[in-house]
């Protein structure tokens, strides 16, 4: 899991995640704070958000997995830093109208809650995602539960809301009165249930808590999902991940249509990858496909 010789530019410098390849074209993000359920300060958001950003324009990446040390995937954000926040706008006078809500980037929580971003990011949830860790999870394109896994936005429980996107985001996934169930009771929901109710792709079983990562099911089979999409054009995969977002977002299943041919028809038409998979269909050979320049 050396660094691939491939990559065009080093990863943005990380003191919340460990960075690893499982294979040239996979990026292994895995939220390391695993004494405090991984849960995200404010300054991890700025971490991530830019290394999701060079994992984006980075050529020769096609996938990426996160997943968590521990026993939690993500508990959420740091609520220590944000109570020292509130006690300190308390001593310094700050009045009613402040806002004590930590900044984050426009890609959201752990830069992913609100994330739109290029290319493909699968979670490999391995145990606890409450909150902000629930909130990354909606916002996911594929996600692997390990059995034991569980998920809640337990926010009305504190006295605050889940606004880092999952609201508007788990009603399109699950619908609103399951929507409704998870945020006005927070109540904790299996891996199981999450399965059944379309958030999770896929169950696993457990592994320990200390368990190596890569040793982890939930992980080897969301490397499984990863390695399949690599095998894929990267063009194409790029162009049809910003489809079925279009069509999440929008709304409009013609609006939709309209908005992505017209920004992705002719780029993608001019790549190579277009060309190399039809002539490889033709001379009945693997495609050997080219970094993405979209």
């Amino acid at each position: 899991m050396s660094t691939p010789s491939s990559l065009t530019s080093p990863p943005p410098p990380q003191t919340f995640a460990l960075i690893s390849f499982p294979t040239p074209q996979i990026l292994l993000v895995t939220f390391n704070r695993p004494q405090s359920l991984n849960c995200i300060s404010t300054p991890s958001n700025w971490e991530l958000d830019a290394l999701f950003a060079w994992y984006d324009n980075e050529p020769s990446l096609r996938c990426c997995v996160v997943t968590g040390m521990g026993r939690a995937f993500c508990a959420g954000a740091d609520l220590k830093e944000w109570n020292e926040r509130n006690e300190q706008m308390a001593r310094t006078g700050a009045g009613a109208g402040a806002n004590p809500v930590r900044v984050m980037p426009v890609s959201g929580f752990g830069a992913l809650s609100r994330r739109s971003g290029k290319k493909p990011v699968i979670g490999a949830v391995n145990g606890i995602a409450f909150g902000g860790g629930m909130e990354i999870v909606t916002n996911l394109d594929l996600v692997v539960a390990a059995t034991g896994a569980v998920f809640a936005l337990p926010e009305v429980k504190r006295g605050v809301v889940a606004l880092a996107g999952a609201l508007p985001r788990l009603v399109r996934t699950v619908g609103k009165p399951r929507a409704m169930e998870i945020a006005l009771t927070g109540r904790t929901v299996s891996a199981d249930e999450a399965r059944e109710w379309g958030i999770v792709n896929a169950v696993t079983a457990d592994a320990p808590a200390d368990a190596a990562i890569l040793s982890r099911p939930v992980v080897q089979k969301a490397l499984e999902y990863a390695k399949e999409i690599c095998d894929n054009s990267p063009d194409s995969v790029i162009v049809s991940r910003a489809g079925i977002i279009a069509g999440w977002e929008d709304g409009s299943a013609e609006h939709a249509t309209t908005a992505i041919r017209e920004t992705w028809d002719q780029r993608l038409n001019e790549g190579e990858n277009i060309h190399e998979g039809v002539k490889a269909f033709v001379e009945k050979r693997a495609p050997r496909w080219v970094g993405s320049k979209l």
